[in-house]
């Protein structure tokens, strides 16, 4: 399977190009970097700091389409519409891992699902996924006796908040208490706004320093409080979970698919 990084010359990037390079049955095919940039024909794993390995770097996706088989995408929303449409039209699989795509947004990639196979997900980390399948239990079993908490924290560079994946998990579990998180969610509290109502899922942001990734979800009620807790050190555990999907796209038919697909969890 011969994947293609998209914004590899970022922190995102030579992170999965490193991934690429540790994984089995996968191999680099492609590498873009931005239109303009000093980078374009470097190659893509001296960029990356793996040494070389032959491939160079282009500034656009036409450039490199014989080259490559899944194109793994941790852009923006609106780049990575128009990369899914490309790999759509073109028979390339994708697997995104872009945050803070609108309703229509995600519409789109499903429509493209038509075409091809494509992974997406919030979040790409296996573990992270666990802790969904976790929370989805924890949800039935609690029930609505228990208050909801999402606190996430992330980097001072992250631009979409609350995150996609304390959005998910919020998700997740509005789905096992049969709720509809868009009626339900609180984004932050201030001044006098009276007690807590029953069946909301509130969410708390942080934004600081280099924080990779950490997520907590309490289930509280009187007496106890369960913590339902992800934290991440490294991006590598998101471009593992990314290239794993890549290798599992192999063979596998057109439609959307997420991480709970490729780790079996459904």
């Amino acid at each position: 399977m011969r994947i293609a990084v998209i914004g590899a010359a970022g922190r995102m990037g030579k992170t999965l190009i490193q991934a690429i390079q540790d994984a089995d049955n996968v191999e680099l095919g492609a590498a873009i970097v931005e239109p303009g940039s000093s980078l374009v024909g470097a190659d893509a794993g001296e960029v990356a700091g793996v040494g070389k390995l032959g491939v160079q770097a282009v500034s656009d996706l036409a450039d490199c389409v014989a080259d490559f088989d899944v194109l793994v995408d941790f852009t923006t929303p609106a780049l990575t519409v128009k990369n899914v449409a490309f790999c759509a039209a073109h028979q390339k699989a994708i697997v995104i891992g872009t945050t803070g795509l609108n309703d229509d947004e995600k519409a789109q990639l499903a429509q493209a699902a038509e075409q091809t196979s494509v992974v997406f997900a919030p979040n790409m980390s296996v573990g992270v996924n666990l802790t969904l399948k976790l929370l989805s239990l924890a949800a039935e079993i609690l029930g609505d006796d228990y208050d909801v908490e999402v606190v996430e924290a992330h980097h001072r560079h992250k631009v979409d908040s609350p995150s996609g994946t304390a959005l998910r998990m919020g998700e997740v579990v509005a789905e096992a208490l049969g709720r509809d998180l868009k009626e339900c969610a609180v984004y932050g509290r201030e001044g006098q706004i009276g007690p807590r109502t029953t069946k909301e899922i509130g969410f708390e942001t942080i934004r600081a320093g280099d924080v990779v990734g950490e997520h907590s979800v309490w289930f509280a009620t009187e007496g106890e409080r369960i913590e339902i807790a992800h934290k991440a050190s490294s991006r590598m555990t998101f471009a593992k979970g990314a290239v794993r999907a890549a290798g599992w796209l192999s063979g596998k038919g057109n439609g959307l698919y997420d991480m709970q697909d490729v780790l079996n969890l459904k």
